[in-house]
């Protein structure tokens, strides 16, 4: 009976907390809808400029979100590219080929780093730059690149642990089966166990592109500005959304200009919703096709 009891406690208690978190993201969203919805237009994106010449680059936007949403897509996928393949493989080499003196000393370092807050990385790489200047590179400044390479730092740690806690998690049986077939270690790898295990990886990479997408304290040093317009190369200033946003919070001087902040605040959150469900469509693929025996 005591048991009973204990049991219908916990129970209890989990829909008690399921129940806070959906109230919670739900007026969240509403709160959102409810402000920044209105203000979906093209004006949002594109202010007096007209789309076609904004999205070419003809004509600059000054009173639109447009260059920051670019910018944004332009961080998240440098951010992305160049922490990918590190972070997967140093999982990888974690749950495959590491020793267990490796797996305790690396695994350590890797939870440090991914517990380091966002401004302490904003600060290493502003003085990086400071130090380039220097020494090296006089002309050396804040950019979209170095935004990205900081960011990608960042993530990097979460890519690793996500990646190693998927491939661990896979029962031995997959491993038993590789060998009984005949299959290298390298073969299991490729055929069996990262396709198995696709579904927590990729779950790392989209928490990885979510905090590339809204982080804020590293950009602010390394090479956001409020409007730089369109970035024409990677060594040059840009604009994101979480700046913009941040930035419209802080000196709107007008309903007009919070609204708009409210609506740049609805987008972002739709951003990630669309790299959610792309990332999740692509993985339903990659998994459709492993299971039919198509896949690579």
């Amino acid at each position: 009976m005591r048991s009973d009891w204990r049991s219908n406690l916990l129970i209890g208690a989990g829909w008690l907390a399921i129940g806070i978190l959906l109230v919670a993201m739900g007026s969240l969203l509403g709160f959102l809808l409810l402000r920044g919805f209105s203000s979906l237009n093209l004006a949002l994106f594109f202010g007096d400029t007209a789309p076609l010449d904004a999205i070419r680059g003809l004509h600059p936007v000054w009173d639109g979100i447009w260059p920051a949403c670019v910018g944004t897509l332009l961080l998240v996928l440098l951010t992305v590219a160049l922490a990918l393949f590190p972070g997967i493989g140093c999982g990888i080499w974690l749950a495959e080929y590491a020793s267990a003196r490796q797996k305790r000393w690396l695994g350590s370092a890797i939870d440090i780093l991914a517990g380091m807050p966002s401004i302490v990385m904003g600060l290493f790489g502003f003085t990086l730059i400071l130090l380039l200047r220097d020494t090296v590179l006089p002309g050396a400044n804040t950019s979209l690149i170095l935004a990205a390479a900081c960011l990608a730092l960042l993530v990097l740690p979460g890519i690793v642990l996500t990646t190693r806690e998927a491939l661990s998690a896979l029962p031995d049986d997959l491993r038993l089966t590789g060998a009984a077939l005949g299959f290298s270690q390298r073969q299991q790898l490729r055929f069996i166990l990262l396709p198995a295990a696709s579904r927590g990886i990729l779950g790392g990479i989209l928490l990885a592109c979510g905090r590339a997408a809204e982080d804020t304290a590293v950009i602010l040093l390394t090479g956001v500005v409020a409007s730089a317009g369109l970035a024409q190369g990677l060594f040059d200033k840009f604009q994101a959304l979480p700046f913009t946003i941040y930035y419209t919070a802080a000196q709107y001087q007008t309903p007009q200009e919070l609204e708009r902040g409210f609506g740049a605040a609805l987008v972002l959150l739709l951003l990630s919703a669309g790299l959610l469900l792309l990332a999740w469509g692509i993985e339903r693929s990659w998994r459709a096709r492993w299971q039919s025996g198509t896949a690579p």
